[in-house]
């Protein structure tokens, strides 16, 4: 059932909600993404089980490391946008986790060797050799990462018809990790139903997922938008297609 609110209101209410950290709890009741089989979170709590020395690369609001019920002796992570700088400290203090804040795109500030566990669940960009050079021999990389193409319907709904995907192809990244002198132990696939049951939701989504409508401003895409509030009133809720991918990689 679509919410009976106009579509102004639905999209003021997202465009002034806060998108700080990483986790997604407005949009209960109002959007639904299907999670991948493999269980990302189980798989670094085992992980981090093992590990002596961790890094989360990228971690957000730290929500999905703070799950993490054994961590090791040193865990770190860290994120480049600010305010989520402060979301990941308040959320990791209880596991003794140092966050450090980076500038976008900058190499890791870490010794060489200096973990052997990294992970990464959607980073925005991974440099492999970069990863390679902070892992100990013997160290583990894992992570769940954007697929090609992911959520291209939502995409295309708000920015129009987009060339094929160019970026984010596991096989690419498997390429890159061996360039870089990891091994590939791992790679698995997932195509993932999101659905939207407002426009309200859809807002707030490209809000925080930047990615899928590169440039979004509610005021840019106001004429969309609208479009796609007139389709989920006349069809039901919007349906898009997000992929997703895991890749765990050895260090020699």
């Amino acid at each position: 059932m679509t919410d009976a609110r106009t579509a102004e209101e639905l999209i003021a209410e997202a465009a002034a909600a806060p998108v700080d950290g990483w986790g997604f709890g407005w949009l209960a009741g109002r959007a639904t993404e299907e999670r991948p089989p493999w269980g990302y979170a189980r798989l670094v709590g085992e992980r981090m089980a093992g590990a002596h020395s961790a890094l989360d690369v990228d971690t957000g609001g730290g929500e999905v490391l703070a799950e993490t019920p054994h961590p090791p002796k040193v865990l770190v992570a860290t994120e480049a946008w600010p305010p989520n700088v402060l979301v990941a400290r308040r959320n990791l203090r209880p596991l003794g986790a140092t966050v450090v804040a980076v500038a976008p795109d900058s190499t890791l500030p870490f010794r060489d060797g200096s973990f052997d566990l990294v992970v990464g669940r959607h980073p925005v960009r991974t440099d492999w050799a970069d990863t390679a050079r902070v892992l100990r021999p013997g160290g583990t990389y894992l992570s769940q990462q954007i697929g090609p193409g992911t959520m291209r319907e939502l995409s295309e709904a708000i920015l129009g018809p987009l060339p094929p995907p160019d970026s984010r192809h596991p096989e690419d990244a498997v390429a890159s990790a061996e360039a870089a002198g990891l091994r590939v132990v791992d790679l698995r696939r997932a195509t993932l139903r999101a659905v939207f049951h407002d426009i309200g939701a859809v807002v707030w989504f490209l809000r925080k997922v930047v990615w899928t409508a590169p440039g979004f401003t509610v005021d840019r895409h106001r004429e969309p938008l609208l479009a796609l509030h007139r389709r989920i009133v006349d069809e039901g809720p919007f349906v898009a297609q997000a992929q997703r991918f895991l890749i765990e990689a050895t260090h020699p």
